[in-house]
């Protein structure tokens, strides 16, 4: 029962949903944090889960399904290579895409830049390390809301701090339960996501 509790944790926060939740902090949860007009709001969002969530999930999948990755969870550091390699590039694209529309809030694309770097490090490490990917994903995730809530006074902090922190809990938890990770990568993952998202989101809102 446990086990299946933490499969279902892991699946459905897995990292690829992070961006999605950033970006929807961004422009719904805290609306002073861009300047995008309303009635662009909802279509830039469907361009981010898109680019940085459905798109690079079925590639995975499709990875799986041609024999390429022998797992979904990638249990060996060979398995994830390929995989994360192809998510950073969907990511770097989605980046450039935005740096390329100057009408819109320059926040979009520094943003995913951030989240570029993240993911960045998190493939170069996993050529040679199993660091937490979904650690990286939550870490980056808090340091967000810690930024948003230190930045924009107006933003109500306490409960989505509070829901990150018991995801980041579970979730953690979860990957230890199923023997994916080590403390040790865990921690490092946590670590290196949060580190780089709250100097990255920091320096954006400076």
């Amino acid at each position: 029962m446990l086990r299946s509790i933490a499969l279902l944790f892991t699946a459905v926060f897995q990292p690829l949903l992070m961006p999605t939740l950033v970006f929807g902090l961004l422009l719904f949860g805290v609306p002073q944090a861009t300047s995008i007009p309303e009635e662009f709001k909802f279509r830039i969002f469907i361009l981010i889960v898109l680019s940085t969530l459905l798109i690079p999930m079925v590639t995975i999948i499709g990875l799986r399904l041609s024999g390429t990755v022998k797992s979904l969870h990638m249990p060996e550091v060979k398995d994830r290579k390929l995989p994360f390699a192809i998510t950073a590039l969907y990511f770097v694209l989605t980046t450039w895409f935005l740096y390329q529309k100057t009408d819109l809030d320059p926040v979009l694309w520094l943003g995913m830049t951030v989240i570029c770097v993240a993911v960045v490090l998190l493939t170069v490490v996993s050529f040679f390390w199993k660091i937490s990917a979904h650690m990286i994903g939550l870490g980056g995730l808090l340091a967000v809301v810690l930024v948003l809530g230190q930045k924009f006074p107006t933003f109500e902090v306490l409960y989505p701090l509070l829901g990150v922190l018991v995801l980041c809990g579970a979730v953690a938890s979860s990957r230890l339960l199923l023997q994916a990770h080590r403390p040790t990568e865990i921690y490092a993952g946590l670590a290196v996501g949060f580190a780089v998202c709250w100097l990255g989101f920091s320096w954006i809102w400076s």
